[in-house]
Parts: C-alpha cells; structure tokens; sequence
C-alpha cells in the first residue's frame, strides 16, 4: 500500500499540467493539500518537474481536478465527488429527524423508519468499501440492511442489530398499515437509532461527521407534561401498533429490553435540585456517568420490591441475624442515629435518605432494603461482640 504522502497518478498529472501552465509551486502545493489527509512538502512537486516520464494531464482533467478541490464541505470535509455515500448517509438521517420533530407532519413514524433504513444502508456500504469488502451481490446489486446485520462480520453491537431489525419491521409495515398515532410510543426506538448512528459515524470516519452540530436540540413551545405522556403512551395507540410493538419484543430478555443502543430511555426524578441541576441531562452511553445510569436501569426494580421490609420486619431479621436482643426501640435509635427518615410530626416526610428508605404517600408509613438490614446487622452485632469481649476481659 503507498504512503499517504506519495501523490496519485491524477494528482502527478495535474502538477505537471499547472508547471507548464506556469503556475508557481506554492500556489499548485496549496491547491494539492487542500483537505488531503496527509499533505506534501515542496520537494514533491520539483520531483514531478523532473520526472520527464509524467504526461501532463488534458485541460478538461485539470478543471474538474479543480471543481473537485472546491467541493468539499468546510465543515464535515466531504466532498461531494469523493465522498457521495456518506453525504447521502447523513442528508437521509438529517432528513427522518427533521421531518419527524417537525410539527408539520402527521406521517412522522413512517417517512423515519424508511429514510433511517437507508442511511443506515448507506453508511454499512460505505464501511464495507473501505474495509475492500465490495458491498455487491452476485447480480451486481448492493447488499441489503438486513443482509449486511446477518453477516458474521456485521461490525454492528447486538443491540443496535436488534434496533435496526426492529426499524426494519416497522418499515415494512409502512406499506401495509397505518401506523398513525405511533410516534410516541415508538420514540425510545427511534432516539437509540439517531444515537447509534452518529456514534458509528464519528467511529469509523472521524468526528468531523458528527450530527450534533446540526442536530444538538430540539426547542418546543409547551413544557414536557409527564402525566400526558404517560397517559398517551398507555391509552392513545391502537391496537395494530401495540401488536406490532409487542412482536417487536417477542423474543426479546430484559436484558434486550434494557440495553440503551437497543431503546434510549431517560429516568426523571422529582427530588429537590439546584437551579444548576434542575433541568435534563443527556448523558453518553459510553461516559462514566452514561455506564453507572446504564447499570441501575439494567437492574432498576419497583420500590415496592427493592424497600420491602416495615419496621417489624427489619426488626425480626436483625434480631435473628444477630442472635442478639433488637426492638423497635432500638430501630428508632438507628434511624434516627443515621438521619435516615424524618421525625413523626414533620411536613415534609418524604424526605428520606433513599440509599435506605422511602415514604409511602398512599399508606403514609416507611419500608426499608437489603442495604438498612446490612448496616444494622453490621453495627448491632459488631457493638454487642466488642460489648461482650470487654466483659470477657475484665472477668
């Protein structure tokens, strides 16, 4: 393979025509380098003036060697002669992201899942060419998404596999039926694949590509109802796209379920923040922060199961862990030893340390976890054997 640094056939033609156009060196070296990956020195161009066996290239060749310097993109660096699949790659998911955050358009879920199957069709070939695999079938035809996602060598993590087979899905219904009203409950699906596909982008050829120029935010004139949302998740979609979502996940483990390249999720809570805090933050699969939030969703329970102990049972297991005298007493001095839950008469007693406890609005009363029975067993039994060891010492 030749050195970045060694020019082209084209590009000694080229040179070799501006010499004898009488262009000076500077100016023809500025012309080569220009968004060439790796440039050349000055020595290279005296080198072509005195390699005699170099043909001059046509007047028509060195004008469109010319166009073709002045099409590239000053900020992605594509060109438009050079690099015509990963410009229509971006262009057809700009596209299905724009159309759908549009307030214009009612065929929002449809237009996405198709242009997102061709960009994602777009951005594999172009993988597979610079990998020397040619992305042609037999018949001279180009490889199919879902053929290039079945291949060994797909390059894809599994579940951004299983998301772009679940795009597919819903692109081959778009046909078929009418997926009216499906926007929203679809939406975890489509932000993990705008994700997915800037990360693979950015991966393979460089983060000049990046879509978050173009697409960092989406501003809106009505603020985010949770309530509203939650209800028309539940209740607002018919019945032909709950079935195809529910055959989406079919044979789909939670752990499928709650991997973030496969659906994005994002987690609101609605403790007290700091103006600083207080709005939302989005945070990268792949930063340490993204990998921890990423690790409580994959093993996120409901409260009801995770703090499912009441006072008397936490007692009882304390007192037969430790083998050792524990009362309801002696749990009040630890809750409130550790500040744990607020006081009786408080008005705000949801207040809670939550690596502990939770208050219960319905029932108004506190449950505890694993985590407050293994301080408690750890602190009540480690007092009474130091307790128990002093006595020993001074008998």
């Amino acid at each position: 393979m030749a050195k970045p640094t060694t020019l082209t056939a084209e590009e000694k033609a080229v040179i070799k025509a501006l010499l004898a156009e009488g262009m000076r060196n500077q100016d023809i070296l500025t012309l080569i380098n220009y968004e060439r990956k790796a440039t050349i020195n000055f020595g290279r161009i005296s080198g072509v003036k005195k390699d005699a066996s170099i043909s001059p290239a046509s007047p028509e060749e060195v004008a469109f060697f010319k166009r073709k310097k002045h099409s590239f993109d000053p900020i992605t660096g594509l060109n438009l002669y050079d690099n015509e699949r990963l410009i229509r790659a971006r262009e057809a998911m700009l596209l299905a992201v724009t159309i759908f955050n549009s307030g214009n358009y009612r065929f929002k879920t449809e237009v996405f899942a198709v242009l997102t199957n061709i960009a994602w069709t777009y951005l594999l070939h172009e993988h597979y060419e610079h990998s020397h695999i040619p992305p042609l079938n037999a018949d001279s035809t180009t490889f199919a998404l879902s053929y290039m996602l079945s291949r060994p060598d797909c390059p894809l993590s599994k579940g951004m596999t299983k998301n772009l087979l679940s795009l597919k899905a819903i692109r081959d219904d778009v046909e078929h039926k009418m997926l009216g009203r499906s926007d929203v409950k679809w939406l975890p699906l489509f932000q993990a694949c705008c994700l997915n596909f800037d990360k693979m982008l950015v991966a393979w050829f460089g983060r000049r590509l990046t879509l978050q120029h173009e697409l960092a935010a989406a501003l809106q004139f009505g603020k985010v109802d949770l309530e509203q949302m939650a209800q028309v998740t539940a209740y607002d979609v018919p019945p032909n796209i709950t079935a195809l979502d529910a055959l989406l996940k079919k044979d789909m483990k939670d752990e499928g379920l709650d991997d973030l390249e496969y659906q994005f999720r994002v987690v609101y809570t609605f403790d007290s923040a700091s103006k600083g805090k207080a709005h939302i933050q989005f945070l990268s699969p792949d930063s340490a922060e993204g990998k921890t939030v990423q690790n409580v969703l994959q093993k996120f329970k409901i409260a009801d199961e995770l703090y499912r102990y009441k006072p008397g049972d936490v007692v009882k297991i304390v007192k037969k862990a430790t083998a050792k005298p524990f009362s309801m007493s002696d749990h009040t001095t630890a809750w409130q030893k550790h500040k744990v839950r607020p006081s009786k008469d408080t008005k705000t007693p949801d207040k809670t340390n939550r690596d502990y406890c939770i208050y219960h609005p319905a029932h108004r009363d506190y449950t505890y976890n694993d985590k407050w029975i293994a301080l408690l067993t750890g602190e009540w039994g480690g007092v009474n054997e130091a307790l128990t060891a002093a006595v020993s010492e001074t008998q």
